[in-house]
Parts: C-alpha cells; structure tokens; sequence
C-alpha cells in the first residue's frame, strides 16, 4: 500500500520540485540523502558491520541503483521539467510508466518463464490503455510525443532493474541493497547533472519554497519509505505482482495532478487510464503469494 500511494503522489512532487530546482541534480540530493539517512540508522541500530557486502552483492546493488534511479527516475525527472520538449503533466508521466508490468512479463518470458494466460491478459489490457492514452488527439492537451517517448525509456530501464535484482547476486538484506542502491544512482545522476551544465549558475535562493517542501516530501515519502518499501517487495514477492504499483499510481497521481496543479484531465485520459487500471484488477487476481512455485520459480536465483 506504501508504494501504491506514496509514489503515486510522488509525480507530482516532482513537478512542483523541478519548478526551480535543477531536474537531474535536485534527483541526485534526494537519492544522496536518503541513502546517507538510511545507512546511518543501520549502523547504529545493528552495529558496524551493518553494510559489509560482498563485493559481487555491491557491484549488483550499483548497478540496479542506476537502472532503477539515474535511468528510470531520473529520465521521468527530464521529462515532467520539459527539456525534451513541452513537460509531461505529472498524471500523464505516471501513466506512461504503467509500461512495466509489460515489459517485465516479456523479460520473463524471454527467459523461459511462462507467466499465466491471464496475467498475461492484464499487462496486456494495460498496453491497450497505454495505446488509447498516447493517441493523437489533435487538441492542446494532447500528450507530448518526446516527453512521452523519454518517460517509456525510463521504464524500460526500471523494468530491467527490478527484473535483474531477482536474478543476480544482491545483497541479501533489502536495507542494506536500498542504500547502495541510492548511491550509485545518486552519484549517476550528479554526473550527468554537471556534465547538462544544470549547476552553472544555479542560485539556492532562487528556489521557491514549494520546491524545497517538494524535495524534502520526495526524500522522505519517495525514497525513504516507498523506494526502500518497494525493494524489501523485490525480495519477498513475485516481480509481476510487485510492478502492479504502476498501474495504481496512476490513479492516484492523475487525481493529485488536477486537484493540485490543475492538469487537464481529458476524455482520452479517462478512458486510456480506466483501461490501465482495469489491468492490474487481472494481475493481481491471478497472482500468488512468494511461496506459490508456479510463480516463485526461478525469481530468486542469485539471492
């Protein structure tokens, strides 16, 4: 419930935050921080070899952390702060990366998984959705094809890190994963901050104070809590039933954007997002819990 709320408010805390922060560095510091939050607390409740990893178990970590934050959020950041065109609302974003179920029911089954038929019938409603959602519309609230395109990129590179964790040799404590996780993303993203040019000429006191509550809300409520929340599901449930999250955010995201922001909230958006959602009802029906082997087969490898 965690993930399914919170990050659904996240998009539009990302909005308000890129308003007058840099995109891609404001990420940066949010990751950055969380993740020096969370280690500190492991070290002090469990003692100094809270974070003692293997080597293999860190590299992993690294290399989930930038797929899921410097490629997955970070690309939906550039998106919703416009650089790549006009901005995608924050609803529409959240929409858009209902793209991951799907995606992680076709790297499963490239990988000889076979998911269920009606699983397999959900993320395919969801597609559907996505299609009628991203149609030409012709008005001025029509969804901008460049943003659109950089948000499923995003997902693409989320499904791949979520997928991967469950296949590769991870740190076997999700606490301990999220904040090594934080901090190879946290430090892809300042990289590619710098080399945009985004902190040339940046001034702290030019940011509203509706940025700064953003940032703070998206450290806390996004990576904190939902992020960390999100990787101890990674390790304790199927990963099909896990990306559901994507197509309840939306909902929630959508209601948050036009009672918030004021974001136009069409016809075509009703509809391609009750067709969305109307998937997850499908996959999360046919589902089972972790110990199920029809579904747990083969999602812990390397664990």
């Amino acid at each position: 419930m965690l993930v399914y709320v919170l990050w659904g408010s996240t998009y539009l805390g990302i909005r308000f935050a890129v308003e007058s922060l840099p995109p891609l560095g404001s990420a940066a510091a949010r990751f950055a921080a969380a993740g020096l939050v969370l280690a500190v607390v492991l070290r002090l409740r469990r003692g100094p070899g809270a974070l003692r990893v293997e080597r293999r178990q860190l590299g992993s970590a690294a290399l989930v952390g930038v797929l899921l934050l410097a490629g997955g959020n970070g690309l939906v950041v550039l998106a919703e702060s416009g650089p790549v065109g006009v901005a995608v609302p924050s609803g529409i974003a959240a929409l858009l990366v209902a793209t991951v179920p799907l995606l992680v029911v076709l790297l499963r089954s490239a990988t000889g998984d076979r998911p269920r038929p009606w699983t397999l019938a959900g993320v395919t409603v969801g597609f559907v959705g996505l299609v009628l959602l991203v149609l030409p519309s012709g008005g001025a609230d029509a969804v901008p094809l460049a943003g659109a395109l950089t948000v499923v990129v995003g997902a693409i590179c989320w499904s791949v890190g979520s997928f991967l964790s469950g296949r590769i040799r991870m740190p076997a404590d999700p606490f301990v994963a999220t904040v090594y996780e934080m901090f190879a993303g946290a430090a892809v993203l300042a990289v590619l901050a710098v080399g945009r040019g985004e902190l040339r000429g940046f001034d702290p006191g030019a940011v509203t104070a509706r940025s700064w509550f953003a940032l703070a809300y998206l450290m806390v409520a996004g990576s904190l809590v939902a992020f960390t929340a999100y990787v101890w599901l990674l390790h304790h449930a199927p990963i099909s039933l896990v990306s559901t999250y994507a197509y309840v955010n939306p909902a929630v995201a959508v209601a948050l954007g036009a009672l918030l922001a004021a974001e136009p909230v069409t016809a075509q958006v009703l509809l391609g997002g009750a067709v969305i959602v109307a998937g997850v009802a499908l996959v999360v029906s046919t589902e089972r819990p972790r110990g199920a082997p029809s579904v747990a087969a083969g999602e812990d490898s390397g664990r």
